[in-house]
């Protein structure tokens, strides 16, 4: 959201209006279209493209943005696809039945993939992205815990849910939006991770679940499910407390099972009742589209599915969003039967291999010291080499490689870490060995550049360049 102020001092030093330029203006048209308002008159189609085709020139090259989970390309039999399902509603399930079965189908896929005892008799659904998804598993939990409460004639007034301090934002959301306290457990240097270390200070019986995150957003580390799981039977063993565990798999999800195969993250651990992921990050397909399974039937309240008549049909349907894409489902589906798990393996490996060259190699710089190497997902953060310089630090660094064209955020660690400024590649599909070597190249340039001043770069204004 753009607040009053922020707006003002942005329209203060833009132009209210866009000029045409004379060479694609038609006689008769007006020179100027208003940027705030709806102009007065309308446009030539071609001159209304041209106009949306120049602003958007101007955002950044995908392929060397190197922040993003996001996928940014797709093939040309994709990308038909896309235009021809641009106008299908993911909600009516009515009007386009098969739709409707295609996401069935992936998600069953999915609960095949991530080990789900009866795939064909589990529940899952598709979202607009992973934070839906991640909404959805969180109400779901916040319900079961309900209703076993009632059932013991307990109240239900103070639920809380336990996750790490390096979550990402969609989980701070749920625990406002859905009045759940959120309870941190800090990352250390001697935890990196949420491991299963003292969670017995942070679960009692009002704790409605434990997030396990397949891949953290700040650093790309996988968050040991299993052990987490067996630090959760032990409290068990001694309280009697009964606590499921939900994995964010945004990006984990679907690189664990190609790349990490023997890797017990997923429904093989009896405490994971659900997951989730995001088809827009490593699930490979065009933003907006996220997954989230449960274990079985049961692990979904009946009560949190509503079915609604719309337009001629009984529809149950259980999500934050009502209208929305169907495109993006397709698009899923044509991945899994076009990739197959060969494929899959084949191109999250190839990210993996190009992660961990890029990893070994900016080890090897005495500016810097990794935080981890890439080997989860295909992401991985260094920090600046305590005592290497104060001259210059990670924000002069990013601003200087976005020069060439590349964005590499640099942001501060989360609470309890804050002192620890690290940067973030995030290797996606695409993102070739050649390409690694030009971002290497230029990385040791900005340096050595860096490196040679005689004096301190400005700090005034630094920002973190992090996104989520």
């Amino acid at each position: 959201m753009v607040t009053n102020t922020r707006r003002a001092a942005r329209r203060h030093h833009e132009p209210d209006v866009v000029e045409l330029n004379p060479v694609f203006a038609r006689p008769g048209e007006a020179t100027e279209i208003p940027k705030f308002r709806l102009p007065d008159e309308e446009a030539l189609p071609a001159t209304a493209y041209q106009i949306v085709h120049d602003e958007a020139m101007l955002d950044g090259n995908a392929r060397l943005n190197l922040a993003t989970f996001v996928g940014t390309w797709m093939d040309e039999h994709a990308s038909r696809l896309y235009l021809e399902a641009a106008d299908k509603n993911m909600i009516d399930k009515d009007e386009y039945p098969q739709t409707a079965a295609v996401e069935t189908r992936c998600w069953t896929m999915l609960a095949e993939l991530w080990h789900a005892p009866d795939p064909e008799h589990t529940i899952g659904t598709s979202t607009i992205g992973s934070s839906e998804a991640a909404m959805l598993g969180g109400l779901a939990l916040k319900r079961r815990w309900q209703h076993a409460r009632q059932a013991a004639g307990k109240p239900t007034d103070r639920p809380n849910l336990v996750l790490s301090s390096a979550v990402q934002v969609c989980w701070e959301k749920f625990c406002n939006y859905f009045e759940v306290e959120a309870r941190y457990v800090p990352i250390s240097w001697e935890h990196k991770v949420l491991d299963g270390y003292d969670l017995e200070s942070y679960v009692d019986e009002n704790t409605i679940g434990v997030v396990a995150i397949m891949g953290v957003t700040y650093t790309g580390m996988y968050e040991p499910v299993a052990e987490i799981a067996a630090a959760l039977d032990r409290i068990q063993e001694a309280t009697g407390l009964d606590v499921p565990i939900h994995v964010d798999g945004a990006s984990g999800g679907m690189v664990a099972p190609f790349v990490q195969p023997d890797l017990a993250w997923d429904f093989r651990v009896p405490r994971v009742v659900s997951i989730n992921t995001s088809g827009h990050k490593y699930g490979l397909v065009y933003p907006g589209l996220g997954w989230v399974v449960w274990r079985d039937l049961e692990s979904l309240p009946d009560d949190l599915i509503f079915r609604v008549s719309y337009l001629g049909g009984d529809m149950p349907t259980f999500a934050l969003n009502f209208s929305r894409p169907g495109a993006q489902v397709l698009l899923q589906y044509y991945l899994f039967i076009r990739l197959g798990r060969a494929g899959y393996t084949a191109v999250q490996q190839t990210s993996h291999d190009v992660a961990l060259y890029l990893s070994g190699e900016i080890a090897k710089m005495p500016a810097f010291e990794l935080w981890n190497d890439g080997s989860d997902i295909p992401v991985f953060a260094w920090r600046l080499r305590e005592g290497h310089t104060s001259n210059w630090n990670l924000y002069h660094l990013s601003d200087r490689l976005r020069t060439k064209g590349w964005l590499v955020p640099a942001y501060p660690m989360p609470v309890d870490l804050t002192d620890v400024t690290v940067q973030r590649i995030v290797v996606r599909n695409g993102f070739s060995h050649d390409l690694a070597s030009a971002f290497l190249a230029d990385l040791r340039d900005e340096v050595d550049y860096l490196d040679a001043l005689t004096g301190p770069m400005p700090a005034e204004g630094q920002r973190s360049g992090f996104h989520h």
